[in-house]
């Protein structure tokens, strides 16, 4: 049932984009908004939502005490019924050329930024911003929304959280780890009333493919010619030619959310939206290839019981 009580949203990543759009939408539509930004007066979306009543508190997720936040947000608006987890960004490139120094100490790596990721640190970096970021907002929320025993928790994935080309291997990991913590988390709490929304959108069109990190070290001439440097071409090429409407998109995960529009005769609690037709073509893609390898190896892997 739809609710038509005002809600309390708290978004992460409302610089520009789908943050910034679903803030505004979410306001408009009567709701109350604390949008977040690592630097919120010189965002680009600041004015509009400060002028819509939204309010705007400073968060980098990246940091430890990035949980902090929450509390903040409960003192100004007394309760949190909508996290969405929008803040992130992409690293693209051939797995090999990402660098990875195994088991940096946290404090190394736990102020960077996605404009300044170290050349020792971007695999860490990349995971750091796209899934320990939403971990440490979702563990701080949850105490909230318990004792509320209702709330919502959106977290941004990606068609590449479902489908992983050639060139996005650390994304795409930092979105799966993101959906299979999702996963698990509906279920944990959904004796308290709390919900989880995996948000997995296509090619949007945002800034976001203008403002994918490539490695410092550039590309190894042995991918140029293969799959991974021509959809990285391809991917270069797609910025201010996607075609998906992020208004159309925040508004389809506004409603799914509020159980209202589009969504309200929606009986299934999803825990999946695929946003845009190309996602859709590809989570399809996707269902056909894992049936056909179940059904490739499916006469040697039943049997393996220990008999007797």
């Amino acid at each position: 049932m739809a609710s038509t009580t005002p809600q309390v949203w708290l978004i992460t990543g409302c610089s520009t984009g789908l943050g910034a759009s679903l803030a505004i939408h979410a306001l408009k539509a009567g709701h109350a908004v604390i949008a977040t930004a690592r630097n919120p007066s010189s965002a680009p979306s600041y004015t509009q939502i400060s002028s819509l009543g939204g309010k705007w508190l400073p968060l980098d997720v990246t940091s430890p005490t990035a949980g902090d936040v929450v509390q903040e947000a409960v003192k100004l608006a007394g309760r949190i019924d909508v996290l969405v987890n929008n803040a992130g960004y992409s690293i693209l490139g051939a797995m090999e050329d990402i660098s990875f120094v195994p088991s940096p100490p946290l404090s190394s790596y736990g102020a960077c930024t996605c404009s300044a990721v170290s050349g020792d640190e971007e695999a860490h970096a990349q995971l750091e911003t796209n899934f320990f970021g939403p971990l440490r907002l979702i563990r701080a929320v949850l105490p909230v929304m318990r004792e509320q025993k209702a709330g919502t928790i959106v977290n941004v994935s990606s068609v590449a959280g479902v489908d992983s080309l050639p060139s996005s291997a650390l994304y795409a990991a930092s979105k799966f780890a993101l959906e299979g913590a999702s996963e698990a988390l509906a279920r944990e709490v959904s004796p308290f009333g709390i919900r989880v929304l995996i948000v997995e959108p296509g090619a949007f069109r945002t800034q976001f493919l203008a403002s994918f990190q490539s490695p410092r070290s550039g590309m190894n001439p042995a991918y140029e010619n293969t799959p991974t440097g021509k959809t990285l071409i391809i991917m270069s090429g797609l910025n201010g030619t996607q075609r998906g409407d992020v208004e159309k998109g925040v508004s389809v995960i506004f409603d799914v959310v509020m159980k209202s529009g589009v969504a309200s005769g929606v009986e299934r609690e999803v825990l999946r939206l695929p946003l845009g037709i190309d996602c859709v073509g590809r989570y399809e893609k996707k269902v056909e290839s894992m049936r056909a390898d179940l059904e490739a190896v499916r006469p040697f892997i039943t049997g393996l019981d220990i008999e007797g």
